[in-house]
């Protein structure tokens, strides 16, 4: 029988310790889902649905947030390609053949750098509400960031981090900014400061907001190797994305050959939960004719 509901744990790969939570059968076709920065960027609806459709839906943390090893999220000892070869070391841990690898948001760049990088270990690809360039300047023919609303989150005063309510509030309300629901927004915060190991501001904001994605070295740059990817790919983005605007995952899905391109009509910068089976079905159709 499979077993639908997640069991977490950690693992360690690559040098260092990361949390993961497995939906599943254990000898199943493995999807690795690279979080953005936690592995709550992905939806439980989306990984029941994987385990139900006969995968094993593996989301992870990043370095420096949940339960992976956080050392000090100011002055990150790693780059963007440790990230990436993090999730290859994953995928062989885990076992079982080449995996489906999928990031969201930031997560999205590390799965883009790892399926260039480490071409054996991946056997599908699906990249979720991202962009071919790292954070920073974004290329001139790629949107940026909606202009005014950012203005609106940077001047949304940060919480108290040691106050899980406070922080939970200010989730809500820069969904509401981003056009997410506030309410999953502010259940979600909640749940990753229960799991976030400390109250320093730097920490939370590592796992609440990927700060540390700032100060990563994220070179060389890769969207120039995205012909070079050759497995099967679905790019999906949320046509309200204000954050990353769609006109970035059009972009992806043009020079990743044969990709596979899913609007999200109703969607923003988050995997909404009713979008979760749309997503899940591409993702086994994906799957399956990777296999």
């Amino acid at each position: 029988m499979t077993r639908i509901t997640g069991t977490t744990t950690t693992v360690d790969a690559n040098g260092i310790t990361l949390g993961v939570e497995s939906f599943g059968d254990d000898d199943a076709p493995l999807v690795l889902l690279v979080g953005g920065t936690t592995m709550l960027s992905w939806p439980d609806a989306l990984c029941e649905r994987l385990a139900a459709g006969g995968r094993r839906a593996v989301r992870y943390d990043l370095r420096d947030s949940g339960e992976s090893t956080t050392a000090d999220p100011e002055a990150p000892a790693y780059t963007l390609r440790d990230l990436a070869a993090d999730a290859a070391a994953l995928a062989g841990v885990l076992g079982g053949g080449p995996a489906h690898l999928a990031g969201i948001g930031v997560g999205g760049m590390v799965a883009q750098v790892a399926a260039l990088d480490h071409p054996g270990a991946f056997s599908a690809l699906t990249l979720v509400g991202t962009r071919a360039v790292a954070p920073g300047p974004s290329d001139d023919d790629l949107p940026d960031h909606d202009r005014a609303t950012m203005s609106r989150l940077f001047a949304h005063a940060m919480p108290d981090w040691s106050d899980r309510e406070a922080v939970a509030h200010f989730a809500a309300a820069g969904a509401e900014i981003l056009g997410d629901d506030p309410e999953t927004a502010r259940a979600v915060a909640a749940r990753i400061w229960d799991r976030t190991p400390g109250t320093a501001p730097a920490v939370q904001m590592a796992n609440q907001l990927g700060m540390v994605f700032s100060r990563l070295d994220c070179t060389p740059r890769w969207r120039e190797r995205l012909p070079e990817i050759g497995v099967p790919t679905l790019v999906v983005h949320g046509r309200r994305d204000r954050f990353f605007p769609v006109g970035n995952g059009e972009a992806i899905a043009r020079e990743i050959p044969g990709a596979r391109l899913l609007v999200l009509e109703e969607a923003a910068t988050k995997l909404p939960e009713p979008a979760a089976g749309e997503v899940a079905e591409a993702m086994l159709t994906l799957g399956s004719t990777a296999s």
